[in-house]
C-alpha cells in the first residue's frame, strides 16, 4: 500500500524522533541542562547546513545515512527543548517564586459551577503588595466558594485581584489513584488556590481573546437554547455535549454508560463531528455548478465553517486535529492534489505540537491521533476480511471494519488509562450511527434557525426523543451480561509489549512472513508470563493498608484476592471512589467485605478496637481507650487513633509498647501537630496520614508508602 512508501510519508517519519524526544522530556525533565541542549540544536543545525552545501565536496553520496541522523538528531532535541521551553514553572518570573500578597489574575478558561464552588485557571499576570507589582506568568486552578443570596458573576477575560495564598498540588497519596498533578502540570498548572467569594474582586472585564470570549458567549447561548426546547435534564446534558462540546451539565453516570459500551468518542466531539458537520455544508452547497471556480468556492466556505465549529466547541485537540486534516484534504482535492492521509495526519500533528507541545500528555489528543492511525493503517486489511455484495450490508460492514480497526489498535492505551474493555463495543457503535447522524442534522438546524414555534417544537421533540432512545439503549447493553472486562491494569512493560503484539501480527498479516508470526507469538508468551508472574505475586500476598484521606479514615486487610475493609466512608461516596477503588481494582479484589465490629476469618481476627492481621497486632484508640491504664503495658504493633481523641505521647508510652502511632485523617490538624512535634522530641516513629502517602505493610512485615 502507498501508506507504507517512505516517500510518500515523508511528514510521519520526521515525526517520530519529535515525539520521541518529547516523550524522554515529560518522562526525565532536562531542565538542568537545557542549555546544553541548545547549544547541541545549534551545533547540529550547523553541521547540517554545511553537510548539505559540500554534498558533492565531501562525496556524501557515499554515506546516504548520516543527512537521516542528523535529521534525527536535530528533531529529537527539538521535541526535548519544545516540552522545556514551555513548562512555565521554570520561569524565573513564575508568580510561586516570590511570596506576594496579592495577585492580578485573568481568567483563562470557562468558569465551571458545581455544589456551590466556581472553578477555573487564571493567568497570574502581575504579583505584588499594595506598593509595587511585578509582572508574572504561570496558571492558577482557582476555586471561589460562591455566596449564593449574591452570587458573584465570572466569565472569560474577567481580570481580578485575589489575596496571594496558594498550595502546591498535591501528588496522588494513595496507590492505584489518579495522578491529578502531573495531569494538571501538562496544562502548565501547579498551584490551586481556595477562596471565598468575598476575597475576590473583578478589576476589568473583556480582557481575554475576544474571538474566544465570543465563541464561549455563543456556545453558551446555543446551550441555553437547546434548554428552552428539551425537558429532559441528561437529553440537554448529552445534546450540548455532543453537538456543542459543553461537557458541564453531563453526570458521571451517563458517562459510564457510553464508556462501558465502547461509544464515548460520541461524547467527545471529534473527527465523526467534524465529518457530519462538513457533510452537511456539502449537501447544502451541493446547488453550486460543478466547475473550477465553485470548487474554490465550495472549499473556502467549508474550511471557514468548519473552524467556526471548531472555535464554538472549544479547539480541543480533536476537533482541531480533525478541522486541521479535514482543511487539508479539502484544499489538496480542490486542486487535484494526490494526498496521504498518514502525511495529513502527522502534519496536523506537528502544527498543534508546535502550538502546544504539552498537547503530546494529553489522554484525548493520544486517543484521536492513534485512532485515525489505525483506521487509515488497519482497516482496509479488516475490510477485506469479508466480501459482501449486497450495498447496504457492504456499508455497515464498512462502518464495523473501522470501529474494529480503531478498537485493536486503541486496547492498550484505553487499559492504561481506563482499565475497561467493551465487549459489545461492535454492536454499540454500529448502533449510534443513525442516532448520532440524527441528533447532528435536527441539532444544528434547530441551533442554526430563528425561533419558529412550530418548526423549533418539533425539532426539539425529535433531538430528545433520539436521545433518550440512543441511552437507553446503550445503558441496556452496559447492564447486559458480560458488557465489559473491567480491572484490566497494565504495566508500562506490559504496555509496551501489548503494542509490540500488535505490530507483529499486523506486519505478519500484510507481508505473509512466518517469522514475524514467531515475533508475535514470542511477546505473547512473555505477556502471558507477566500476567501470570501478577496473579501469582497477588494471589499470595498478604497486606494491611492504611489510606491517606483527608477527612476520613480507611483500613484494607489483604489476604490473596480477598479483603476485608475498614473505614467510615460509603462505597457511593467520591472520596471513597476516588482513593479506595482504584486500588481494589489494581489488585483485583474480587471478594471485599466490610469489616465489622468482631471479625473471625482467615487472617484477621477483630474484637472492638484490637485487630490481629497474621502476626501484626492493631489497637484503634478512641474515646473508650482514652485514659484507661494498664498495670502491664500493652504489646501493640500500631496504634491507629480515631477521630475525638485526645491524648498525648507520654501517655502511649507509659501504657503501650508500639512500633508506630498513625494518625489519620479524621484527627484535627492541632492534635497531629502536637504529637508529631512531641514525636520528633522523643524519637518515635509517627505517620499523619492526612499528610503522606498511603502505609502498606507486606506479607514479610516490611513498611511502604506508595
Amino acid at each position: 500500500m502507498t501508506a507504507f512508501n517512505k516517500a510518500e510519508i515523508p511528514v510521519t517519519l520526521l515525526l517520530l524522533p519529535f515525539l520521541a524526544g518529547m516523550g524522554l522530556a515529560v518522562a526525565y525533565p532536562c531542565n538542568t541542562f537545557a542549555v546544553t541542549l541548545q547549544i547541541a540544536l545549534g551545533v547540529l543545525l550547523l553541521g547540517f547546513v554545511v553537510l548539505n552545501l559540500g554534498y558533492q565536496k565531501f562525496n556524501l553520496y557515499k554515506a546516504t545515512w548520516l543527512g537521516g541522523v542528523l535529521i534525527f538528531a536535530l528533531l529529537l532535541i527539538a521535541g526535548m527543548l519544545g516540552i522545556e521551553t514551555n513548562r512555565q514553572i521554570n520561569a524565573p518570573n513564575h508568580f510561586s517564586k516570590n511570596p506576594s500578597a496579592y495577585l492580578i489574575a485573568n481568567i483563562n478558561s470557562e468558569p465551571k459551577l458545581n455544589a456551590g464552588i466556581l472553578r477555573f485557571t487564571a493567568k497570574i499576570e502581575q504579583a505584588g503588595d499594595t506598593d509595587k507589582l511585578n509582572t508574572t506568568t504561570g496558571n492558577l486552578l482557582v476555586l471561589v466558594k460562591i455566596d449564593t443570596a449574591h452570587q458573584i458573576n465570572l466569565q472569560y477575560g474577567d481580570r481580578l485581584i485575589v489575596p496571594g495564598k496558594f498550595t502546591p498540588i498535591e501528588a496522588p497519596q494513595n496507590p492505584a489513584e489518579f495522578n491529578y498533578k502531573a495531569y494538571l502540570a501538562h496544562q502548565n498548572i501547579y498551584h490551586q488556590a481556595f477562596f471565598i467569594q468575598q476575597q475576590v474582586a473583578v478589576l476589568q472585564h473583556g480582557q481575554g481573546n475576544p474571538v474566544i470570549a465570543y465563541a464561549l458567549k455563543l456556545r453558551l447561548n446555543l446551550v441555553n437554547k437547546l434548554k428552552s426546547a428539551i425537558s429532559d435534564t441528561d437529553a440537554v446534558a448529552i445534546a450540548s455535549t455532543i453537538i456543542l462540546g459543553y461537557r458541564a451539565d453531563l453526570r458521571k453516570e451517563v458517562q459510564e454508560a457510553y464508556a462501558k459500551t465502547g461509544t464515548m468518542h460520541l461524547l467527545s466531539v471529534a473527527g465523526m463531528h467534524v465529518g457530519l458537520v462538513y457533510l452537511i455544508i456539502t449537501f447544502v452547497l451541493s446547488f453550486l455548478p460543478y466547475g473550477k471556480r465553485s470548487k474554490v468556492i465550495k472549499a473556502i466556505v467549508s474550511i471557514t465553517l468548519i473552524w467556526c465549529y471548531a472555535l464554538i466547541t472549544g479547539f480541543s485537540p480533536p476537533v482541531s486535529r480533525a478541522v486541521l486534516m479535514l482543511t487539508m484534504v479539502i484544499i489538496g482535492f480542490s486542486f487535484n492534489r494526490h494526498i496521504n492521509r498518514l502525511n495529513v495526519l502527522a502534519v496536523s500533528a506537528f502544527v498543534l505540537l508546535l502550538y502546544n507541545p504539552f498537547y503530546v500528555c494529553d489522554a484525548g489528543f493520544q486517543l484521536s491521533y492513534i485512532a485515525v492511525f489505525g483506521i487509515i493503517i488497519i482497516q482496509p486489511y479488516v475490510y477485506k476480511w469479508v466480501h459482501v455484495k449486497n450495498a447496504i450490508v457492504r456499508e455497515i460492514w464498512l462502518v464495523c471494519s473501522v470501529s474494529i480497526a480503531a478498537q485493536i489498535i486503541l486496547f492498550p492505551l484505553a487499559a492504561l488509562y481506563f482499565h475497561d474493555f467493551p465487549v459489545y463495543f461492535l454492536l454499540s457503535n454500529v448502533f449510534i450511527i443513525v442516532p448520532a447522524f440524527i441528533i447532528m442534522c435536527s441539532g444544528l438546524l434547530f441551533l442554526a434557525l430563528p425561533h419558529i414555534p412550530a418548526v423549533s417544537a418539533s425539532l426539539g421533540w425529535l433531538l430528545q426523543k433520539t436521545i433518550v432512545v440512543m441511552s437507553q439503549t446503550l445503558q441496556f447493553l452496559e447492564h447486559a451480561p458480560y458488557a465489559s472486562i473491567n480491572k484490566i491494569w497494565l504495566s508500562p512493560a506490559e504496555f509496551l509489549l501489548a503494542y509490540a503484539i500488535i505490530i507483529a501480527t499486523f506486519c505478519f498479516l500484510v507481508k505473509r512472513n512466518k517469522q514475524w508470526l514467531k515475533v508475535s507469538l514470542l511477546i505473547a508468551l512473555l505477556l502471558s508470563i507477566s500476567f501470570s508472574l501478577k496473579a501469582y505475586r497477588a494471589a499470595n500476598t498478604n497486606s494491611i493498608t492504611f489510606f491517606s484521606l483527608r477527612k476520613n479514615s480507611g483500613m484494607l486487610f489483604r489476604t490473596g484476592n480477598s479483603a476485608f475493609l475498614l473505614t467510615d466512608l460509603n462505597p457511593q461516596n467520591k472520596a471513597y471512589q476516588y482513593s479506595i477503588q482504584p486500588y481494589l481494582d489494581s489488585c483485583r479484589i474480587t471478594n471485599l467485605q466490610m469489616a465489622g465490629t468482631n471479625v473471625n476469618c482467615g487472617n484477621l481476627l477483630k474484637q472492638g478496637n484490637l485487630i490481629q492481621f497474621g502476626n501484626q497486632k492493631i489497637l484503634i484508640l478512641d474515646s473508650t481507650f482514652e485514659g484507661k491504664t494498664f498495670t502491664d503495658k500493652l504489646n501493640i504493633d500500631y496504634i491507629y487513633l480515631s477521630s475525638g481523641t485526645h491524648v498525648n505521647l507520654q501517655y502511649l508510652k507509659q501504657n503501650y509498647t508500639f512500633k508506630l502511632l498513625i494518625a489519620p485523617g479524621t484527627n484535627t490538624n492541632r492534635l497531629t501537630s502536637q504529637l508529631e512535634q512531641q514525636a520528633l522530641a522523643e524519637k518515635v516513629n509517627f505517620i499523619n496520614l492526612k499528610r503522606n502517602k498511603a502505609l502498606i505493610l507486606v506479607s514479610n512485615n516490611q513498611t511502604q508508602k506508595k
